[in-house]
């Protein structure tokens, strides 16, 4: 062989993915959770002035009138909300308007026990005391995970939140006119 032919470099292939799943963002996932949290406390307080002679619960924010077993029935409120909402369809009515939803790290559907791991840190916000969890659950994430839009507790339950995918039915297509 001449000394002076230079061999190719071997070509490297990447394997062609299954599927592309698209990472929400976090100033979707954060107007998911605003609407989420102003949709329960309306409900609440809704609940708490029809019942107002059997529970008097003082308003969510209403911390002058601090009531353990208020709080303690709210934080369940909470909890079970995002478990339900989440671990049945992967979306809270939050997620619903923004389009987005809770998944395992592969794109399937996450099942009630994963809702619940992550769905602690939002439900532990209205405790004063605890009131740094949700914030601190997304600062570690962002500065110990950077670039994988995880939270802590998305980490601890292995769970992505993605943009959902509504796309029409095979074999139909929509003709939407021009505005």
């Amino acid at each position: 062989m001449p000394e002076d032919t230079i061999e190719p470099e071997p070509v490297t292939i990447r394997p062609v993915p299954e599927k592309t799943i698209y990472l929400a963002r976090w100033s979707s996932r954060f107007w998911a959770w605003l609407i989420d949290i102003i949709f329960i406390i309306l409900f609440l307080n809704i609940v708490r002035d029809l019942f107002i002679t059997f529970l008097r619960l003082p308003f969510l924010w209403d911390y002058a009138n601090l009531d353990l077993v208020a709080i303690g029935i709210e934080t369940i409120f909470f909890f079970m909300y995002w478990t339900v909402m989440e671990g049945f369809r992967g979306q809270s009515i939050g997620k619903m308007v923004m389009n987005i939803k809770v998944v395992n790290r592969d794109g399937s559907k996450i099942n009630y026990l994963t809702a619940g791991i992550e769905s602690i840190p939002k439900a532990f916000l209205n405790f004063p005391f605890i009131v740094i969890l949700l914030p601190l659950d997304c600062l570690i994430g962002w500065l110990a995970m950077p670039g994988s839009k995880l939270r802590v507790f998305n980490r601890i339950s292995n769970t992505i939140v993605i943009k959902a995918d509504y796309k029409e039915p095979h074999g139909i297509l929509y003709v939407r006119d021009k505005e």
